[in-house]
C-alpha cells in the first residue's frame, strides 16, 4: 500500500467537487487531489445538449441507482440516476438552470446555526458563479465560469404554453431566476455556444492547467481514514480501490465529500459515521454516532400531462434516423440547430392554492410527448408539461447494505407518502389541464394522452400518479446542516463529531429548494469555498424578491 499526501482530498468530481477543485487551487500554496469514480467526459452524447437522454439512461456515465419498491407508488422501484463521470450529474442532467425561490433560503436561515444561508447571503454567490448570455444585473452574473443561456422559444408551442398561462390568469415572468420566480416564461439552460456547460467545462477544465491540482478518474473511494486514539476523531485521508490494490492517500488539511445525496451518506456510513446500531450490525467500527446520516432524503416527483398535437410541428419530426443525422451534422459543424438545446425552453412556477406563500408547483414544457430519459420513445406528434410539487413532506433514507463500496445502498424515497404531497400533485394535474384548455392551444390541442380525460376523481388521479409519476432527479438533504440531534453537518459543512472532514453537495441542504438542484449546488460550493479558505464572505445582497401581495386569498 503506497501513501501520497495532499492538503485537500475532494471525493467526487460533480457539480460541487469541480467548483471546489477550481476555487481551492486558486491558492498556489495548496495541493488538491480530486477523485472521481467514473470516467472522463469525452462522449459526444454528454456535450450535445439534445442528446442528454443517452447518458441519463445507461450505466456508463451514471451510478444507475434504483430505489427499493416504493410503498405508495404501487411498489415500483424508481430510477435514480446519479452522475459517475467528470462533471457528475451536471454532465448527464437536463441542463435546466433554476436557482429556487428566495424564500427557500430564508427557510434555511431560520434553522439554528444556519443564519448566514439567507437569500441575501446566497444571491451574491449565484451571481459570482454565472455569466448570463443576456448580461448581468442585481440578480444575474456576467463574469462567472458557468455560462447560462435562455431558450429562444422558436417552436410556437413554447410561447403557446406561456400565453395559455396568462390566459388562465398567471403572470408572465421574463426571468424566473431574478426578481420574480412566480409565473410562466422562458427558461434558462447551462448551454454555451451550443454545448453543455457542465461544471467540468466551467470549473475543472480551466483549473487543470494548475500544477497544484491532480485529477484521477475511475478512483473508487472505499472509506475515509481516521487517526487512532484522537478525540474527537481526526480524518487523515481516504482509501482508494484500484483493481485488487487499495491505496492510502493522506490529507494534511481536510477530506471533502462531494458525492451527492446518495454517495456521500454511503461513504460516511462505510467510514463508521452513522447510526451506531446499524453500523455495528454490519461489523463497522463506530467513529461518530450520527443517526441522521442518510436520513431526511428528499426529492421532487413529477408527472407528465400529455396531449396529441394537431399540427406536425413537434420534435417527433426529429426522431427518425435521417433527421437525427442532419441534426447531429449541423451541431458538429456549426454548434446550432435542434442539437444545441435541451428543449426545455419554457416553463414556470405557480402556487397550488390560496394561502401558499411562494410557488409550490414547477413546470417544464416540452414540445414532444416522451419520457424524460427517452425510455418510452415518442410515437406521435404531441406535447407535454412536467409538473410536480416543490416542497414534498415525504421523507426517505439511504442505508448501506454491506461493507463493500461497490454495492449500491438501499434507497427509499417514500414518494407520495403524505396526504399533503398527494393533494399538491392532484392540484398540479388539474391546474395543468386548465392551462392546456386555454385559447392559445386551440389550434394545437388534440386528445388527452396521459392522463386520459376520464381520470377525474381524487382516487383516479392518485392511481394515475402511483403508476406513472417519475423522479425529477433532485435527491438531497441526507447529510443536512444544522445543530439538532439529527443534523450531520454544521453550517460550514463540517461533519459533527469529527475533525478534518466536510461534506459539500446537495446532501447538506436542510430542505430541498423549489426548483432544479444543479444551480443551488454550484452556489453552495462557491460559498463553501470561501469558508474553507477563510475568506470573507461576499457582501450581502439588498435585492428584493417577489411575493404575491394577495397570496393569502388568491391562488393566482
Amino acid at each position: 500500500m503506497r501513501t501520497e499526501i495532499f492538503d485537500y482530498i475532494i471525493v467526487g468530481a460533480g457539480s460541487a467537487g469541480c467548483v471546489l477543485a477550481n476555487r481551492l487551487t486558486e491558492d498556489p500554496d495548496v495541493s488538491v487531489l480530486l477523485l472521481e469514480a467514473g470516467p472522463g467526459d469525452k462522449s459526444i452524447f454528454i456535450h450535445m445538449p439534445s442528446a442528454f437522454a443517452y447518458p441519463l439512461a445507461n450505466d456508463k456515465y451514471n451510478w444507475y441507482y434504483h430505489s427499493e419498491p416504493e410503498p405508495f407508488m404501487n411498489q415500483r422501484a424508481m430510477y435514480c440516476p446519479r452522475g459517475r463521470v467528470l462533471g457528475g450529474s451536471s454532465s448527464i442532467n437536463g441542463m435546466v438552470y433554476i436557482r429556487g425561490h428566495a424564500m427557500d433560503y430564508e427557510g434555511w436561515a431560520s434553522y439554528a446555526g444556519l443564519e448566514n444561508w439567507s437569500y441575501a447571503d446566497c444571491l451574491p454567490y449565484f451571481r459570482k458563479a454565472e455569466t448570463r448570455a443576456k448580461g448581468g444585473d442585481d440578480y444575474r452574473g456576467d463574469s462567472g465560469p458557468l455560462h447560462v443561456s435562455t431558450g429562444a422559444c422558436k417552436n410556437p408551442l413554447y410561447n403557446a404554453f406561456i400565453d395559455a398561462g396568462q390566459q388562465a390568469g398567471y403572470a408572465r415572468t421574463e426571468d424566473m431566476n431574478g426578481y420574480r420566480q412566480e409565473g410562466l416564461g422562458p427558461m434558462d439552460m447551462t448551454v454555451h455556444k451550443g454545448r453543455r456547460w457542465s461544471t467540468a467545462m466551467a470549473y475543472l477544465r480551466p483549473a487543470l492547467k494548475r500544477p497544484n491540482l491532480q485529477v484521477r478518474t475511475r478512483a473508487l473511494v472505499a472509506r475515509v481514514t481516521f487517526a487512532p486514539d484522537t478525540s474527537p476523531p481526526q480524518a487523515t485521508g481516504v482509501e482508494v480501490v484500484n483493481g485488487h490494490r487499495t491505496d492510502a492517500i493522506r490529507a494534511n488539511r481536510e477530506v471533502i465529500l462531494c458525492g451527492g445525496a446518495i454517495n456521500s451518506p454511503q461513504l460516511l456510513q462505510l467510514s463508521g459515521i452513522g447510526n451506531p446500531d446499524a453500523l455495528r450490525g454490519l461489523g463497522i467500527r463506530v467513529v461518530a454516532p450520527l443517526r441522521g446520516v442518510g436520513e431526511n432524503l428528499q426529492d421532487h416527483l413529477e408527472t407528465y400531462v400529455q396531449y396529441a398535437c394537431k399540427e406536425p410541428i413537434t420534435l417527433y419530426s426529429a426522431m427518425n434516423p435521417i433527421a437525427k443525422v442532419k441534426i447531429g451534422l449541423e451541431w458538429m459543424l456549426k454548434g446550432t440547430g435542434l442539437g444545441a438545446t435541451n428543449h426545455f425552453e419554457s416553463g414556470g412556477f405557480i402556487r397550488s392554492e390560496a394561502g401558499v406563500q411562494h410557488p409550490d408547483l414547477q413546470y417544464h414544457f416540452l414540445p414532444m410527448a416522451i419520457s424524460y430519459d427517452g425510455s418510452a420513445p415518442a410515437s406521435f406528434h404531441g406535447f407535454q408539461a412536467h409538473v410536480g410539487p416543490m416542497r414534498p413532506t415525504s421523507r426517505g433514507f439511504v442505508k448501506i447494505k454491506s461493507v463493500s463500496p461497490k454495492e449500491a445502498p438501499r434507497i427509499l424515497f417514500n414518494y407520495m407518502g403524505t396526504e399533503q404531497d398527494r393533494k399538491e400533485m392532484r392540484a398540479g394535474i388539474r391546474l395543468t389541464r386548465e392551462i392546456f384548455s386555454q385559447k392559445a392551444f386551440d389550434r394545437f390541442r388534440g386528445e388527452a394522452v396521459s392522463p386520459k380525460d376520464d381520470v377525474q376523481t381524487d382516487a383516479e388521479i392518485d392511481a394515475h400518479i402511483r403508476e406513472h409519476a417519475e423522479s425529477a432527479l433532485h435527491p438531497s438533504c441526507t447529510c443536512r446542516m444544522g445543530t439538532d440531534d439529527m443534523a450531520v453537518t454544521d453550517g460550514s459543512g463540517r461533519v459533527h463529531g469529527v475533525t478534518g472532514l466536510r461534506v459539500v453537495d446537495a446532501s447538506i441542504m436542510p430542505d430541498v429548494v423549489s426548483g432544479n438542484l444543479n444551480a443551488p449546488t454550484i452556489m453552495l460550493a462557491e460559498k463553501m469555498a470561501d469558508t474553507i479558505r477563510n475568506k470573507a464572505a461576499l457582501p450581502r445582497s439588498q435585492a428584493p424578491f417577489f411575493i404575491h401581495p394577495a397570496y393569502e386569498t388568491q391562488q393566482r
